[in-house]
């Protein structure tokens, strides 16, 4: 691990996130201002078993920073999770000499590199790129602004709709493990409820609130709720609510994938940029094994290990903010 780094590879694993493309421009423009050679390693880890990899040059990134996706292509590899795939990877890697690796994605991702690492002498540093913004050690992951922007548009579009038809409308955001998108969503549209599955969900509470303001001749309402929520998303909490509360006339919308694509935002370019600038430093400087994340505004240096092992926490406040502003 203390030798001098010549040649990196870059890649972008797991789900696709808008900044992507400006991660990927600024680790190979930086890399070729310090005199490295940089390759592109397709459709993530499958590149690297399947020695899918080109060099790159400066022009290879131009005019990419405001698409959305990743011109690398991305994919889960299965055969890189055994030892036989992962010896692939590194043969492939050696025969062309590169030493260093940036890898753009979420903790899945992080926790493959961190395991390549131990076993061979490649070090990695990774750039937190994730809609979900469920990785701990970093403010914001890249994506996110993004996908939540795409979020609160569309659900400002079925504001519109539900406040014309005196409806309940329930919609469904990303968010598997963490309900960052639903939670930001849903503050900056002035949802009635969010649903996230960091907390339990009290249905009797939410149909109670429903109730009261069907008394109090409110009918618009707004319920923002994560993929993840242990209700099992939109279509089973529109079911019960059906059940409950007969006369709310009620619809599910569910956003879907319309939150990873999109040209991403100002803010997504700018954090990709630094962070992909960052990890390049990282590597002539000899730190590996971490990731890049960004706290009040600062490049920090987290290790891989604990991307692996930690997930953010949302506070009571934010839950707090939630339900005093939709009284």
């Amino acid at each position: 691990m203390k030798k001098k780094v010549t040649k990196i590879g870059v890649l972008t694993s797991g789900g696709d996130a808008p900044g992507m493309n400006a991660g990927i421009r600024a680790v190979v423009r930086t890399g070729i201002y310090n005199g490295l050679e940089v390759y592109g390693i397709m459709r993530g880890y499958n590149g690297m078993v399947e020695n899918d990899i080109f060099k790159m040059e400066s022009r290879s990134v131009a005019n990419i920073i405001q698409r959305g996706g990743t011109i690398l292509k991305t994919s889960r590899c299965k055969e890189f999770f055994t030892p036989e795939g992962r010896k692939k990877a590194y043969d492939n890697l050696t025969k062309l000499g590169i030493n260093g690796l940036v890898i753009i994605g979420g903790d899945g991702s992080f926790r493959g590199a961190q395991t390549f690492s131990n076993e061979y002498d490649i070090p990695c540093v990774g750039l937190p790129g994730t809609i979900d913004k469920d990785i701990a050690g970093t403010d914001f992951t890249i994506g996110f602004d993004t996908a939540v922007n795409t979020a609160v548009e569309a659900i400002d579009k079925i504001r519109d709709t539900a406040d014309a038809h005196d409806r309940l409308f329930i919609i469904e955001v990303m968010g598997r493990d963490a309900g960052y998108i639903a939670l930001h969503s849903g503050i900056a549209t002035g949802a009635e409820n969010v649903l996230i599955p960091e907390r339990k969900t009290d249905i009797e509470e939410v149909i109670k609130q429903l109730a009261e303001k069907e008394r109090r001749h409110k009918l618009v309402n707004l319920i923002v709720v994560a993929e993840g929520d242990e209700f099992g998303g939109a279509d089973e909490i529109a079911k019960i609510i059906k059940e409950r509360l007969p006369m709310q006339d009620v619809r599910v919308c569910i956003l879907g994938h319309i939150q990873r694509g999109g040209s991403p935002t100002c803010f997504d370019r700018l954090i990709a940029s630094r962070m992909g600038y960052s990890a390049v430093e990282c590597l002539m400087e000899g730190k590996f094994n971490v990731f890049v994340g960004m706290i009040n505004n600062r490049m920090h240096y987290i290790p891989l290990n604990e991307a692996v092992k930690k997930k953010q926490r949302i506070s009571e406040e934010w839950m707090k903010i939630v339900k005093i502003l939709a009284s």
